[in-house]
């Protein structure tokens, strides 16, 4: 087991090394200049090229890698190309934001998910089992920028009872008035994926009941919600895992979107607002920060494959 972690996270460098080269070479090829973003329309070649050797642009694309990746390696992912203000620090003050919203979306959707897709599996052929079949397939068509608008219109316009908008200036130093401001937008984005991995855990629950083993513990005595609590819900996780790490994955990107409709101050709209300004030194923090989350939850779900399936363990 632990020869296959070591192996892993070997490959899990290795991704972060080609991903770091991919972003930093792919956001060179934006179109526009950040030295004329900077110098304004009425800046002559001479002050554009003072402002390019200022920000380290005149270097070859080697040296700019190499010290931006040095710099990543310690901590400090530069300076913004604008305002001189730290990348790694505004990102951390992002973070504050964008990681609790996360957090409480998966916790949503798992509450959904979990209970409502075994109840579905266990009743499949009961009206109620095709009544949360149908509710899941409403969730999963519903776009999550209609259903955060929807939630603002009847929750704060009509009802009142949370904010619309916004986080508090303070950020946590009041955690109740921060939570309450993310109440919305963790829904938002919850049920949504709730709804997509309902219908995945109602499939892995459902292949476990018809499995022999299943079967074999029944014809022993055991009722159908013992069988599945003491042999089944093992075997159906290892699917679930797996969608679930897809799933944490498509939230980072859905913060974007909830982000906007909700105006926090994210790392989502932090990354929407610099690519419009083209602050290549924030936008290559920002995106590198993403897909270093994902690739990292693909190394997790690994791990977590083979601490539930003792077959992989054995094979690895």
């Amino acid at each position: 087991m632990m020869l296959y972690v070591l192996r892993r996270f070997a490959l899990l460098v290795l991704a972060l090394v080609v991903a770091s080269v991919l972003v930093f070479l792919l956001l060179r090829l934006l179109p526009g200049d950040v030295a004329a973003t900077i110098g304004g329309i009425q800046a002559t070649p001479e002050q554009l090229a003072a402002i390019r050797s200022g920000l380290g642009l005149d270097r070859p694309l080697t040296g700019q890698y190499l010290s931006w990746v040095s710099g990543v390696l310690a901590g400090d992912f530069g300076r913004s190309q604008l305002n001189g203000t730290s990348v790694g620090a505004e990102l951390g003050r992002k973070l504050e934001v964008t990681a609790p919203l996360i957090a409480g979306a998966v916790v949503i959707s798992l509450a959904i998910a979990v209970p409502f897709g075994t109840w579905a599996a266990v009743r499949h052929r009961s009206p109620v089992g095709s009544g949360i079949s149908a509710v899941s397939q409403l969730g999963i068509a519903v776009p999550t920028l209609w259903l955060g608008l929807v939630l603002v219109l009847v929750f704060s316009v009509q009802l009142g009872w949370l904010p619309a908008q916004g986080f508090p200036v303070d950020r946590w130093e009041e955690p109740g008035r921060a939570l309450h401001s993310l109440v919305l937008p963790c829904i938002a984005l919850g049920l949504t994926e709730g709804a997509v991995l309902l219908r995945f855990v109602r499939s892995a629950v459902l292949g476990v009941l018809h499995a022999d083993y299943v079967r074999t513990a029944r014809a022993k005595g055991l009722t159908k919600t013992q069988a599945l609590l003491r042999h089944g819900f093992r075997n159906a996780a290892l699917p679930v895992v797996s969608v679930l790490g897809l799933q944490l994955a498509a939230l980072i990107v859905g913060t974007v979107v909830i982000e906007r409709v909700f105006t926090l101050p994210g790392v989502g709209g932090m990354l929407v607002t610099d690519v419009g300004n083209r602050d290549l030194v924030k936008v290559q923090g920002e995106v590198f920060l993403v897909v270093a989350a994902v690739l990292l939850i693909g190394f997790l779900i690994d791990v977590v494959h083979r601490l539930i399936d003792p077959r992989l363990r054995d094979a690895s």
